[in-house]
């Protein structure tokens, strides 16, 4: 199934995507009898500044077109909106935060022989003062290809995955999902339910943007709201939501609450602090969540 008309799909909040873009153009042009566009949405980003730059610098190469939108829409609207202006019948989806390791990547996705393909990514160098590098190098394992494909759609994310238009028309991202978080897990269930396989392939996109460890927590706290939102149709998809419903005992959920609300400042310092720990990170996190029961 030889693909030979693909548009790249690049959605951006904040990111400086211009090395992305342009590699991502070279090695485009270097494929012959292929047709190709790429669009970047850009889902009103507050660094006005970074996204006039990227804007300026991208925009001249071909086939590639820079979208500002005022507003932010959130990360399955902004996806569904890309997917509305794109005209060939392959899409590929990549963050704007990430790079291209691999000199026939591109090719490597129009080879493949998938309706639905997620190549995985790479974990690339950063500081062990740094939470969001360490909890990522500790997940590397999870990353291969074999791991993926134990759990097809569980490991399925949108940093970088090929799809066929059609399917995506027909099952479009949830735009209940608003905010950070699980959107992408969601999108992965509607696709087994309607009987679609995911390919994991060995193609990795290069992770090497860690943001600074108060904006990790902050993060990861908006997505344990988000997973706690839609927990009755996140079920069997998340391993924390396997955990915490493992947990029969009320007055074990009780002790976790008042461990939390004792020491979860004190563990959230540690998280944001020069030496995070990863075990502290996970006692956050179980805590965090199980004292949203209360809270709503």
């Amino acid at each position: 199934m030889k693909k030979r008309a693909l548009s790249i799909l690049i959605p951006t909040y904040n990111d400086d995507c211009r090395k992305l873009v342009g590699e991502l153009s070279r090695q485009a042009e270097s494929i012959g009898q292929f047709s190709y566009e790429m669009l970047i949405a850009d889902d009103g980003s507050t660094n006005r500044q970074m996204v006039e730059q990227c804007q300026e610098a991208v925009s001249s190469l071909p086939h590639v077109r820079f979208i500002i939108r005022q507003t932010n829409s959130g990360r399955a609207a902004i996806r569904n909106f890309l997917v509305s202006e794109a005209q060939y019948p392959w899409l590929l989806f990549l963050d704007g935060d990430m790079t291209i390791p691999n000199d026939r990547f591109l090719q490597n996705y129009l080879d493949c022989d998938a309706l639905i393909a997620y190549g995985g990514y790479n974990v690339g160098q950063g500081s062990l003062s740094n939470l969001r590098y360490r909890y990522e190098k500790a997940c590397e394992p999870q990353h291969r290809p074999d791991e993926r494909r134990k759990r097809p759609f569980q490991h399925f994310h949108t940093s970088n995955f090929i799809i066929s238009r059609d399917i995506i028309i027909d099952h479009p991202f949830d735009e209940r999902f608003r905010n950070y978080g699980y959107e992408d897990v969601f999108f992965g269930k509607q696709l087994k339910q309607a009987g679609f396989n995911i390919s994991h392939i060995d193609n990795p996109a290069g992770f090497f943007v860690y943001e600074d460890n108060a904006h990790f927590v902050s993060k990861t706290e908006e997505g344990l709201r988000t997973l706690h939102q839609f927990a009755a149709e996140l079920q069997g998809y998340s391993q924390l939501l396997t955990l915490v419903d493992g947990i029969h005992l009320g007055i074990v959920k009780s002790v976790i609450r008042l461990w939390h609300r004792l020491f979860g400042a004190i563990e959230r310092r540690n998280l944001c602090g020069q030496r995070p720990s990863l075990t502290v990170f996970k006692l956050y996190k179980i805590g965090y969540y199980i004292t949203l029961n209360i809270r709503h």
